[in-house]
């Protein structure tokens, strides 16, 4: 089965002569390809980082970590979705016509492949390889009798305490089982008690054969590391090891080898790991809330019961316990994963993290942008002289958009401060900063989105102490999530009040700003700030203002706006074939986007009628993509390149030929229908001719890239572009030559 194949007729009665209708309807269907499988292909793509030799050892432990991760909000989210509409009886199908039952079907054959080449390359490439560099990822079986004393040791000390066995029987029922928390599923008999069990919560669950067992669950930590290290590096407990040798037993091991002592004196006849995935599709109703604030409270108390959608267990898991568990949990046998190897690849973070330099990229000390390498300059003086633009973490986060708050809560001169937060760190240095400038009496606005997925306790107790100190917090408009990346400084000046804003691609996050590609830009160009202005008079109060002139604000302007630009270039196109219409014309109509995800079927529309007009379309897209490009009389002129490797790609840079005079854009949103419609975003012009250099400079080493590109094809699967053996040059890719490039201008920039 193919990625994107129809996996329904049409309809029941379909002849097996397609009427022209039904022609048409499956011809429509054939020009988009399927989100859900398009994201699980992207998801394929950052397994290939684990299983590819280039990358670095420890690195590739991360990446097989960041694999289930993102596989697991993947089941929360879209599969949860998806069972939450086939529960309310909604019959929705996707832009290729497939049915909700269908995608989980299909759903469950892509996945199931992949968890299979996960585990193959941890116990075959991963693991093996960890050991020949003294890691040790060891089974219970493979350790010495003194490496099962420290375990035990271990277990006593830091374990016992902490487990709490349950037993289900008729005084204890079955117990509640937090989203993906892993568990042991034990099987217990009292010696000599009779062949038979009494207990009616197992009757019909278990076997007739497996008589006079009762079920209880040991719930494995949380608050622990996934893996135990049998030796402390600093301490030499194990003087039998090398002092560059580490050992670690798994705690799903340690604890399933001890349970004789919480289980004192019950012969135990079989354990079972396994881990349960929650819905987090939970709906909600803002318009009738009185209280956001209380109704994502209350939200977040809803998922945390929410349905079971998955459960994963060992890949020849023990039935009656099996049984028990897909009874009590609601599921069907389609809902079980069975996985080769490893329950929760998370827990790996612990080994990736290990003080192996030598096994991990090498260290990238972000730079100090070349305009702000004056620590001492005033900031605003510096954006005063012209825009500055700014790309994490290549430049650094700290020395530009924390420099630019910090600076705006201490100035005497300033009198506002208005800021976005969608995600921000657990320790974020923009807080303080805002709290300060509050007690200092300056008007501070911060627009919490409470909304965030996966965000939302952490930000509603961000607003709660923003509140308490003064700050005025709001959540935003009604129905809609406030996802641009903007902030807004009002300063007095001699000449009057002055506006101060930057505008980026990614979140006000110092701990993601070190991880992901984004950009931003400081301007204090009133035609831009003006703008600014008004969004924030949008979000913070009643606005109904419609135009704007210079920036892109969704759900305003935005899609009017791009639907604009790329009829514009389709105009372009007319006067290009009067002219021959030479492909290699340096003034063909161009469009380059770089974005996360391409979904918006309008805007998929658009680009294939520019296409066929003639325009060349090239499309970097980091995620899933719903347009199918190179497809003859449709889209042959589209080229869809996705770039996955150290960072992740997260900026967002829209670039139109027009005509010779062209214009690039940069802001928080993708093309997709929630960006353009569901959500408040922002996507500002560039306007300096440097920076615009700059913009072109990064889209040209993407599109260039030979080494972390792949190449989307018609049929929806991608090929991963190779170095040529001749250029050595072309092997290093997007991130690296970026960094190069970054480090050399900043020592370009010491030397005057």
């Amino acid at each position: 089965m193919t990625a994107n194949q129809d996996l329904t007729p049409i309809s029941t009665t379909e002849s097996t002569v397609p009427s022209k209708e039904q022609e048409a309807v499956r011809a429509e269907r054939a020009k988009f390809f399927n989100r859900e499988s398009s994201w699980l292909e992207f998801n394929r793509r950052v397994l290939h980082q684990a299983l590819d030799p280039r990358t670095p050892l420890l690195e590739r432990v991360g990446f097989l970590a960041i694999f289930t991760s993102n596989l697991d909000e993947y089941f929360q989210k879209r599969v949860g979705g998806l069972k939450r509409q086939i529960g309310l009886g909604i019959n929705v199908r996707t832009p290729d016509g497939l049915s909700s039952e269908d995608m989980l079907a299909l759903i469950r054959d892509m996945v199931l492949p992949m968890i299979k080449e996960q585990a193959e390359c941890y116990e075959k490439i991963i693991r093996p390889a960890l050991a020949k560099h003294g890691i040790h990822l060891l089974n219970w079986n493979e350790l010495t009798e003194h490496g099962k004393k420290l375990a035990e040791e271990y277990f006593r000390k830091n374990l016992f305490p902490v487990l709490t066995p349950i037993a289900v029987d008729p005084g204890h029922p079955f117990p509640f089982i937090s989203n993906l928390s892993t568990s042991l599923g034990v099987m217990l008999r009292a010696p000599g008690e009779a062949q038979h069990h009494n207990d009616p919560q197992l009757e019909g669950i278990i076997d007739p054969d497996e008589v006079g067992l009762q079920f209880a669950r040991v719930k494995v930590p949380a608050v622990l590391p996934g893996w135990i290290p049998l030796k402390d590096p600093k301490q030499q407990t194990d003087k039998t090891m090398p002092a560059d040798e580490y050992r670690y037993i798994s705690l799903n091991e340690l604890i399933t080898h001890n349970l004789d002592d919480l289980f004192h004196g019950m012969e135990i006849a079989e354990v079972e790991p396994f881990r349960i995935t929650r819905n987090a599709d939970v709906e909600r109703d803002e318009e009738d809330a009185e209280d956001l604030l209380e109704l994502i409270s209350q939200e977040l108390r809803d998922r945390r019961f929410a349905k079971t959608v998955r459960l994963e267990v060992s890949d020849d898991p023990y039935r009656p316990i099996y049984q028990v568990l897909i009874q009590q949990l609601g599921l069907g046998k389609d809902d079980v994963y069975e996985m080769p190897s490893l329950l929760d690849y998370t827990d790996l973070w612990t080994i990736q993290g290990l003080n192996k330099p030598e096994l991990k990229f090498k260290p990238w000390t972000p730079q100090t942008p070349p305009r702000l390498a004056d620590d001492d300059a005033n900031i605003f003086n510096v954006i005063r002289a012209g825009d500055v633009l700014v790309h994490h973490p290549y430049e650094s986060f700290t020395a530009s958009v924390e420099r630019f708050i910090k600076a705006a809560a201490s100035d005497p001169h300033v009198v506002t401060i208005k800021l976005t937060l969608y995600r921000t760190a657990k320790a974020s240095p923009f807080l303080p900063e805002l709290i300060r400038a509050a007690e200092m009496g300056k008007q501070v606005v911060v627009l919490v989105e409470l909304k965030a997925r996966f965000d939302e306790e952490r930000n509603v107790q961000i607003a709660r102490q923003l509140e308490q100190a003064g700050v005025h917090v709001v959540y935003g408009v009604v129905g809609l999530k406030t996802h641009t990346k903007t902030a807004l400084v009002v300063r007095q000046e001699e000449d009057g009040m002055r506006c101060y804003a930057h505008i980026g691609t990614g979140n006000y996050n110092s701990k993601t700003a070190k991880l992901y590609t984004d950009l931003g830009i400081f301007t204090c160009d009133p035609r831009l700030t003006s703008d600014l202005v008004e969004m924030f008079h949008f979000i913070t109060g009643r606005s109904l203002k419609k135009n704007f002139n210079h920036l892109l604000i969704a759900p305003i302007n935005m899609r009017t706006r791009f639907e604009e630009m790329l009829d514009r270039e389709i105009e372009h196109c007319h006067a290009w074939h009067e002219r021959g219409a030479d492909p290699e014309d340096p003034n063909r109509p161009t469009i380059i986007a770089k974005m996360n995800s391409l979904e918006d079927k309008l805007i998929i529309e658009k680009l294939y009628d520019a296409s066929q007009a003639g325009v060349r379309i090239k499309l970097i897209v980091r995620g899933f993509c719903c347009l199918r490009p190179g497809v003859e009389g449709l889209s042959e002129n589209i080229t869809v390149t996705s770039i996955i490797g150290r960072f992740l790609e997260h900026s967002r840079i829209y670039h139109f030929s027009n005509n010779g005079n062209p214009e690039y854009f940069i802001g928080s949103a993708d093309w997709m229908y929630r960006n353009l419609n569901n959500r408040v975003e922002c996507i500002t012009p560039i306007y300096d001719l440097t920076l615009q250099k700059r913009l072109k400079q990064i889209l040209d080493i993407c599109l260039a890239d030979q080494r972390s590109a792949w190449d989307l094809q018609p049929d929806g699967t991608y090929i991963h572009r190779q170095p040529d053996p001749d250029k050595p040059e072309t092997a290093i890719g997007t991130m690296q030559t970026l960094m190069d490039i970054t480090r050399h201008e900043a020592g370009i920039n010491l030397l005057k």
